[in-house]
């Protein structure tokens, strides 16, 4: 163990030399689980994401001027090829907005890419993403109809959330920049001004490779994060936020409504194993667990909505045509179930290692995660050996 969290350190150092955030793993915090190549959403094979950052200004906030921290996230589920992927969502606790999702159920399919940004942000992205594929050509036939699907969270005490900064072009750029491989996380894309857990949160990803039967499937998670009580913050079942109760705690006035617990979580899974949309929904209400791993308790002011989706089968969609489908058994399903948890408590962690300190509108701040006091609580509790 002192072999590897030496490693750990060499790792940290040469990260920071390259400009590169840190990751959970890399500061030496353990999860189960086989990741893949880059331990990503994108892992999955055509996956791509995207992002437009926004951080400008400091100090008192002027409504429209800011200081303005915020964002949009891309995830398109086979690039961009406009071919549906089977998807389902689901909903921990629904104090939040994921548009598009009535039709998911209905129809079985995710037929676009999937957005992430602020709560004020959702009709302005949902519009763009319909510009966006005007503008590239996305449906060839002149008649068509879709329903972007945009989720959100609320980033209002580091951002001039009613300022309404997030434009069409930022969509555009989300969109227009997504890519596979390594991606950011922490305070990127919608994830920039978001809040977790009694400390800064953001956007983290993870993946996991899954071997069922004599083949080897990869499930990808991404999230934007931006829940919990500091007080229910749990890493590998060491109840790290009642260690750091009074460590770096938020600086901001809270409004009378506020409760500790309110905000919200956004995830994504994907995954290249054969589930249909009822599988998929599965998939979806699995994450809940995931969330109740490291502290969300799907409190009343949380938006807590999950979508997942799968690029198996990619000739399932047809308006005119009877097609053919795989399908993995209900009873082989358990290895994925348990590969969504792992990822998404990892993901959650990762948003948290990787975001920087923020001090947002009229002085508000948010504090990272300090990495060496997580590494000595979980030393303390035997989920890490001492030197």
């Amino acid at each position: 163990m002192k072999n590897i969290l030496i490693i750990a350190a060499f790792l940290f150092l040469n990260l920071s030399l390259f400009g590169q955030t840190p990751r959970a793993r890399d500061i030496g915090i353990p999860f189960e689980g086989d990741t893949g190549k880059f331990n990503a959403i994108t892992d999955v094979a055509g996956v791509e994401v995207g992002y437009s950052t926004l951080i400008s200004g400091q100090g008192k906030n002027i409504r429209g001027q800011g200081p303005v921290r915020t964002g949009v996230t891309a995830i398109l589920p086979r690039g961009r090829n406009n071919n549906p992927v089977y998807g389902n969502w689901y909903s921990l606790n629904g104090n939040g907005e994921m548009t598009g999702t009535t039709w998911i159920t209905e129809s079985g399919f995710l037929e676009g890419p999937v957005m992430i940004t602020n709560t004020n942000s959702v009709g302005v992205v949902r519009d763009a993403v319909l510009k966006w594929f005007v503008k590239t050509g996305w449906y060839k036939e002149d008649f068509w109809y879709t329903y972007p699907v945009v989720a959100e969270t609320y980033d209002g005490f580091l951002n001039d959330i009613y300022g309404f900064h997030v434009k069409e072009s930022n969509a555009f750029e989300a969109l227009d920049t997504a890519k596979t491989g390594t991606i950011a996380e922490g305070n990127v894309g919608g994830g920039t001004g978001m809040m977790c857990l009694g400390f800064k949160g953001g956007t983290g990803t993870s993946s996991r490779l899954v071997k069922i039967k004599d083949t080897t499937y990869t499930l990808g998670v991404l999230v934007q994060s931006n829940f919990g009580s500091k007080k229910n913050f749990s890493i590998a079942g060491v109840p790290v936020g009642q260690e750091l109760k009074d460590v770096m705690n938020y600086e901001f006035k809270a409004p009378p409504s506020y409760n500790p617990g309110d905000g919200s979580i956004i995830v994504v899974v994907a995954t290249d194993a054969p589930l249909l949309p009822h599988q998929l929904k599965r998939i979806a209400a699995r994450v809940a667990i995931g969330v109740g791993k490291v502290g969300g308790r799907g409190e009343n002011g949380s938006g807590d909505i999950f979508l997942a989706f799968s690029t198996a089968n990619p000739t399932a969609f047809s308006r005119e045509a009877t097609t053919k489908v795989d399908q993995l058994s209900n009873d082989m399903i358990d290895p994925l179930f348990n590969a969504t948890v792992q990822a998404v408590e990892e993901s959650i962690i990762n948003a948290m290692v990787a975001a920087d300190t923020m001090e947002g509108i009229n002085g508000n701040k948010a504090y990272r995660l300090p990495h060496k006091l997580v590494i000595d609580v979980l030393k303390k509790y035997n989920r890490i050996k001492s030197d």
